[in-house]
């Protein structure tokens, strides 16, 4: 099947083109690298200089920002912004209506859990947080290897997440 490619008018009024990629018909920027077996839904968005691994799925109405990395195997929801240079890992799950913040690190296999915001230039990794709640494993996401983490920010800061 040929490319197809679609003019989008930006908020600043120039034009930038997208092609739809074969498997799922999202919007690809010429500039972006999206592998082959990647699924990408038809109203999703993966931006300039961004690459998405093999075998990963990106939901309904998502945006994959400027020069962010998606690992292989990685599960992203519906209505899910991964914010520019955010790198997340292999075998990752983004929960729908996610905010990865720009720059964020989301560890291999770590699972972010429905509408958690990922603050900018965050890391989440598989440590425990010292005050998190951890209930059974069907109260987690991702089953029975889910479990809750904080979230250490560059400045400081600290979030929860589940993975």
């Amino acid at each position: 099947m040929a490319r197809v490619s679609v003019e989008v008018e930006l908020e600043n009024g120039r034009l930038t083109k997208y092609q739809r990629h074969e498997n799922g018909r999202g919007l690809i920027s010429p500039n972006a690298s999206v592998n082959p077996s990647a699924y990408v839904s038809s109203t999703t968005y993966v931006e300039s200089g961004a690459r998405v691994g093999p075998d990963s799925w990106i939901g309904q109405g998502s945006w994959i920002d400027h020069g962010a990395i998606i690992g292989a195997r990685v599960f992203v929801g519906a209505n899910v912004h991964v914010g520019s240079d955010a790198i997340v890992g292999n075998n990752a799950r983004l929960a729908s209506h996610t905010i990865i913040g720009r720059g964020a690190f989301i560890a291999d296999g770590a699972v972010i859990d429905h509408e958690i915001q990922v603050p900018d230039f965050s890391d989440v990794s598989a440590r425990p947080a010292d005050r998190a709640r951890m209930g059974p494993p069907s109260e987690s996401a991702g089953g029975s290897r889910a479990r809750p983490c904080q979230v250490e920010t560059r400045q400081g800061r600290s979030a929860h997440a589940v993975v």
